[in-house]
């Protein structure tokens, strides 16, 4: 049995890493990512996790394992921006206001699917121009859903947090340890 990553991001490879877990092949998939019309971020979210691990070719017997990252406000799904002024669009829009996190995780097997949603609560400070100006130089939020990443500089405007840390940074690495293990997945091993 293999355990294939769907996913290109460096920070799943790293919560994965804290737990002992080395994925065997990192192929992530290539899928629209479009909400659907009227879709809610939870449910979003999900199927973007469930979409992502189908599309990853795997073995008979291969774990893939698959997550998406959704921040939303209300019923608003914030992606990942498009550029720097759709960041400065929603880390206005997410200043002085809490907002949710949702990591879906998927696991796929053999034409089995598991998946598994995490949703934390986060409040971002209201952020002075200086502030915002100087976060959207720093190019720190590309590639991140909502326009920040809570690992990076942005964690100084994060005052609040009810959940799980590494579900806002990617994936929920207590639950993703469940998962793996409740599949057969030896996690906690020496490499």
């Amino acid at each position: 049995m293999r355990l294939i990553l769907g996913s290109a991001s460096p920070r799943r490879r790293d919560l994965l890493a804290q737990i002992g877990v080395v994925p065997d092949a990192i192929l992530p998939p290539d899928i629209d990512e479009d909400p659907l019309k009227g879709e809610l971020p939870r449910v979003y979210c999900a199927r973007i996790a469930r979409e992502k691990a189908a599309a990853v070719q795997a073995g008979p017997g291969d774990l893939v394992l698959c997550a998406d990252t959704t921040v939303a406000l209300g019923r608003r799904i914030m992606g990942k921006p498009r550029d720097a002024a759709e960041a400065a669009q929603f880390l206005l829009a997410l200043g002085g206001r809490r907002h949710s996190v949702i990591t879906a995780i998927a696991l796929r097997r053999d034409g089995q699917m598991w998946t598994r949603e995490v949703v934390s609560a986060v409040k971002m400070k209201r952020l002075s121009d200086g502030e915002l100006n100087a976060y959207l130089a720093s190019g720190d939020w590309q590639g991140k859903a909502g326009g920040y990443g809570i690992q990076g500089m942005a964690g100084a405007f994060i005052p609040w947090i009810s959940g799980s840390f590494t579900g806002i940074m990617g994936l929920p690495v207590a639950e993703t340890a469940a998962m793996l293990a409740a599949a057969g997945w030896p996690v906690w091993r020496a490499e």
